[in-house]
């Protein structure tokens, strides 16, 4: 049985130019960045940074990947995982505060919900990136770029295996419902490749 380990991380550092460019900003004045760092502030102590993670062997054939654990067939994610014996698979979230004060803003303030949903898919990004820097320099691996549901032909119904064994709601507290939507939506799944490094 693959061990199901959780963590959970200091506030990485902000991104602000990710930020602003998932508000769909090109180019930003110092209003801009003023508002952004606001909201920056807003939202700081809104936000938790929690990943819950285990390694599995992989056997790839065709476009059939087996985990042990489950099974999917992906072509795309076969090919990602192409030459890797092993893989990281996680979950991680920053928390449903973000998600109140996104829904919170929708109603009274659109522009500003706008930026604070940029805001939680930079942090929630961030974190990913922390926390796969972190594994592959503890383990003295390289890891192939993260893979998720719904990307390529990788289904999104792969979501249920998932969660099943890295037991998401009780670990980090993160639930996925009927339509395979995360809560909070401020959240990924992702498979990574293990390399080793000679």
């Amino acid at each position: 049985m693959t061990a199901i380990i959780t963590k959970t991380y200091k506030a990485p550092p902000i991104r602000e130019k990710e930020a602003l460019r998932y508000a769909g900003c090109r180019a930003a004045d110092e209003e801009t960045l003023k508002l952004l760092r606001s909201y920056i502030d807003e939202t700081e102590d809104k936000l938790t940074y929690n990943v819950c993670y285990g390694v599995f062997p992989v056997s790839i054939n065709g476009g059939f990947c087996d985990f042990g654990a489950f099974s999917v067939q992906s072509a795309a994610l076969a090919k990602n995982l192409y030459g890797c014996e092993s893989v990281l698979l996680f979950a991680a979230t920053v928390g449903v505060g973000i998600d109140r004060l996104i829904s919170k803003y929708g109603r009274i303030s659109p522009a500003r919900s706008v930026m604070i949903d940029a805001l939680g898919a930079e942090r929630i990004e961030a974190l990913c990136d922390k926390f796969c820097e972190d594994f592959a320099l503890e383990n003295k691996v390289r890891l192939n770029p993260r893979f998720s549901p719904g990307y390529g032909d990788l289904p999104l119904a792969s979501q249920k295996d998932i969660f099943a064994v890295l037991d998401c709601p009780r670990k980090i507290g993160l639930s996925l419902n009927e339509s395979l939507l995360m809560s909070p939506t401020k959240s990924v799944t992702a498979f990574a490749g293990i390399v080793r490094e000679n």
